[in-house]
């Protein structure tokens, strides 16, 4: 049986109220790591670290609009193998979907894990959270949070949110096992955890909670939030594709490429150990440079942009759940995430599928069904 219960903030002291939480659930018996956000020593950016002594949860920092990379990767390498005992992760849903897309194409398990969503409330680009958050530790983020719960849900101190997480319809983690609930609750009373498993309401029965019903007011909040992004979203794809609708458009949407492959590197479902693009395929021989340049008299280099970008686009538009890490990494600020989105958008409506929705969907293309795209060829 599902529960839903609240933990009490003392203090105005989320982050605390967070960290005993989780250093409750690391020191359960059956769990022997817990992967969670934290601020580094060195730098004041939030990153994934694995514990395993309670001790080392300092730092940790959840809330921060922080997002430097997709997790889904590191709890994939996690999890790969069994790993011989079982490891909670705290993850954004965008990185819980992005996992459970690495599941389907086995690069994953989740048979050792227990996933631990939060409510998103969005991140900056990274070089934006530097300038947001300075060296001040985790009071920049309490300034962001109790700025998005006086109404500012897309801009803080002149600085907005990742293009990404505007157009992100999916705030609440539908397939984690426990999910912290922030929207709707009496923030500076207490908070929520739920559980949306088997597996994680037997987490929840082994801690000390008080059981509640859900607020009418949660579902309230996350669907006015949902329709802002949502209208945001569809303005984006609009938007992106007029300016992508010709291959003169195409070509300039990514003039200033410069075959970096950030984008794929940082992608959380770009997974391929070697990729074609760095392989001899397209490792040209200097003469054939001339032989093109000479052809008009002029070329742009490097060659290939569009073409790289073009077959991500075919790899992955099934699989991809928006994150923005590819727009995160370009060091041109290519709007990459806008178009991949809308490209998405169109072939997972196709397929009638949504990345990460379920480890219960086949992805597109893996599996025949003799009823799909009967209109295209032309079988009743």
């Amino acid at each position: 049986m599902a529960v839903t219960a609240k933990i009490d903030v003392k203090e105005n002291d989320i982050l605390g109220s967070l960290r005993d939480l989780f250093k409750e659930i690391l020191e359960l018996e059956d769990i022997h790591a817990i992967l969670v956000p934290q601020h580094l020593p060195m730098k004041n950016m939030v990153m994934p670290t694995l514990v395993t002594d309670p001790d080392h949860l300092t730092g940790v920092d959840p809330l921060a609009p922080a997002f430097a990379m997709n997790a889904a990767k590191i709890v994939s390498r996690l999890t790969r193998k069994p790993l011989g005992g079982k490891i909670a992760a705290v993850l954004r849903p965008c990185e819980i979907r992005a996992f459970i897309e690495l599941v389907k194409l086995t690069q994953g398990r989740p048979d050792d894990l227990i996933l631990i969503g939060i409510d998103c409330l969005g991140a900056f680009q990274n070089q934006d959270y530097f300038q947001y958050a300075g060296q001040n530790g985790s009071e920049p983020t309490m300034r962001f949070f109790n700025a998005f719960l006086n109404g500012k849900t897309t801009e803080m101190e002149g600085i907005h949110l990742s293009a990404a997480c505007k157009a992100c319809e999916y705030p609440v983690a539908a397939s984690a096992d426990i999910q912290i609930g922030l929207f709707g609750a009496e923030i500076n009373a207490h908070y929520l955890v739920q559980s949306q498993t088997d597996a994680g309401t037997n987490i929840l029965n082994q801690l000390s909670l008080t059981e509640i019903a859900e607020p009418s007011a949660r579902r309230d909040a996350i669907r006015l939030l949902v329709e802002r992004r949502t209208q945001y979203r569809d303005d984006m794809f609009a938007k992106t594709s007029e300016a992508t609708d010709s291959l003169e458009k195409m070509t300039n949407y990514f003039a200033t490429c410069v075959n970096c492959y950030n984008c794929r590197v940082a992608c959380p479902v770009c997974y391929c150990k070697e990729c074609v693009f760095v392989t001899d395929v397209f490792n040209h021989d200097p003469s054939q440079y001339l032989q093109w340049a000479n052809r008009k008299g002029i070329i742009k280099m490097p060659t290939d942009t569009l073409f790289f970008h073009v077959t991500r686009l075919a790899h992955m538009s099934t699989a991809c759940v928006g994150c923005g890490q590819c727009s995160n990494a370009c060091p041109n600020d290519i709007p990459v995430m806008e178009l991949f989105r809308t490209i998405a958008q169109g072939t997972q409506q196709a397929f009638d599928y949504e990345a990460g929705r379920s480890l219960e969907e086949d992805p597109p293309l893996s599996v025949f069904r003799e009823e799909e795209f009967s209109e295209v060829v032309g079988i009743e």
